[in-house]
């Protein structure tokens, strides 16, 4: 929904929760998760040393995230990143080390945003905000098609359950919860279609730049 709203705007696309889950790439790649749990000191003292940008596909249009310089978009997108990222976005080093990379991506504004805590922490006073929602067991659906038709492994029930563990983790941490703004505009789209979601945002956006 975002990355076709940025395309069709002429806007730039970010996709922060890909930046979380390169840093949950790099740490898996560090051997960073043991039985005790995440080594922080070791990933705060690495931090620095993980570059993440967006490089747009001259052949689809859409953006590719990289990480160091190599491009990581569907390695980033397994359910063993999946796994292990809501723990690594829970960190207050990570969060702050992203956030302050995403505002300084919005400076010139013209971009459109996604992530879990975008209208609350990153960017409070965005001109709109859209809280996106589904069931579980549609989101869980979605990523089940989505993996498969890149050829991977997936197992439906494995999916729902990341997703409903992702959202308590991500609702319940301290910082920068995962919660509506209160000036957010509520979408459940659990029923609705790719075409119906993004005449509802052209909507919205055509409102907002009237006022």
């Amino acid at each position: 929904m975002a990355k076709s709203l940025a395309k069709n705007l002429g806007y730039i696309y970010v996709d922060s929760g890909a930046m979380y889950r390169a840093v949950t790439l790099f740490a898996l790649r560090e051997g960073l998760f043991t039985e005790e749990g995440i080594a922080e000191q070791k990933l705060e003292a690495l931090l620095p040393n993980i570059n993440i940008s967006f490089v747009n596909d001259e052949a689809t249009g859409k953006p590719l995230t990289y990480l160091n310089g190599e491009c990581v978009e569907n390695e980033i997108r397994n359910m063993e990143v999946s796994s292990h990222v809501s723990p690594i976005a829970a960190l207050g080093f990570v969060r702050e080390a992203m956030v302050k990379l995403q505002q300084l991506m919005g400076e010139k504004k013209g971009i459109v945003m996604d992530g879990r805590d975008i209208g609350t922490t990153v960017f409070p006073n965005a001109e709109l905000k859209i809280f996106v929602t589904a069931s579980a067991e549609v989101r869980a659906q979605r990523r089940f098609d989505e993996l498969k038709a890149k050829g991977e492994v997936a197992n439906y029930e494995d999916i729902l359950k990341n997703v409903v563990e992702r959202d308590y983790i991500d609702m319940h941490r301290e910082v920068s919860p995962l919660k509506q703004a209160d000036d957010a505009i509520l979408l459940d789209n659990s029923n609705m279609t790719i075409e119906e979601q993004q005449e509802w945002l052209q909507n919205e956006f055509k409102r907002v730049v009237s006022l």
